[in-house]
């Protein structure tokens, strides 16, 4: 990974770079940045983000409801390999990705409130009847047991690794993990503003001051401030196939201004 370096703006705490495979991040000023790749092979794993909590762990992120996030987007192109968006998570793989300092996390389940694009190789969800891929508005929501607690479960992940296991798992996981999701069909490449309104028990996406998805399932616990683009994809399908790589990418680019977080 390259240098870290940080970024301050009103209503946000520092955030810290993550670069590597031809990303970086530059500022356009108060507020806004321009997250950039090159033009780069499957075989690297091209990153740029901005995020704001490299070096804490899971209890001391930032934020809880109630919380209204805003900021204004858009993308290089509406058909890009691997994914990119922005929201809040609690970085539930907890891959440091070689940058010195980060902070050392168990693997947890995921809880999530974002705008997420995922390119056709990817199909990031446990439930039939909701969109895997494509401009997302999306939530998990799961229980947050300290990690070791899930500790006992690593080896049945094994069965990911056949089919017929595979389809059982992923209808297992339902019982702990639950989302909701809804596909977004406008012009990623022109600026749109985006608001997230996240209340204990209910969650309001909007896009240009109109509703575009509620839901109920509402993520736990603390989360972090994250937005990037790669060129990663991960599938679990419903016929129990378990993928993940990388893609080949053209140069691309998310920029985001207009960056607030405040509490309601």
């Amino acid at each position: 990974m390259n240098p870290i370096r940080t970024f301050s703006t009103d209503g946000v705490p520092a955030l810290i770079t993550r670069q590597g495979g031809g990303g970086w991040v530059t500022s356009l000023g108060p507020g806004a940045w321009r997250l950039s790749l090159t033009a780069t092979s499957s075989s690297t794993y091209a990153l740029a983000q901005l995020d704001d909590y490299l070096h804490l762990p899971r209890s001391r992120f930032r934020w809880q409801a109630p919380l209204q996030l805003n900021l204004e987007a858009r993308a290089s192109a509406s058909d890009l390999p691997g994914t990119w968006g922005f929201g809040l998570w609690n970085d539930p793989f907890a891959m440091p990705l070689g940058v010195r300092g980060s902070a050392r996390r168990w693997p947890a389940l995921p809880n999530a409130v974002w705008f997420f694009y995922a390119s056709p190789q990817n199909a990031l969800t446990l439930y039939d009847g909701l969109p895997p891929n494509g401009f997302l508005a999306a939530t998990f929501s799961s229980p947050t047991w300290p990690s070791l607690a899930l500790l006992p479960a690593m080896p049945i992940l094994a069965g990911l690794l056949w089919p017929p296991t595979a389809r059982w798992l992923r209808r297992l996981l339902r019982h702990f993990i639950r989302q909701d999701t809804r596909r977004l069909d406008h012009d990623v490449t022109t600026w749109h503003h985006y608001s997230i309104h996240w209340q204990p028990n209910h969650v309001r996406f909007s896009a240009d001051g109109n509703i575009v998805f509620e839901t109920t399932i509402v993520p736990q616990g603390r989360l972090g401030l994250v937005i990037w683009i790669d060129n990663q994809y991960a599938a679990y399908t419903p016929q129990g196939q378990v993928r993940f790589g990388l893609e080949a990418m053209p140069p691309a680019w998310l920029e985001i201004r207009g960056l607030r977080i405040a509490g309601e």
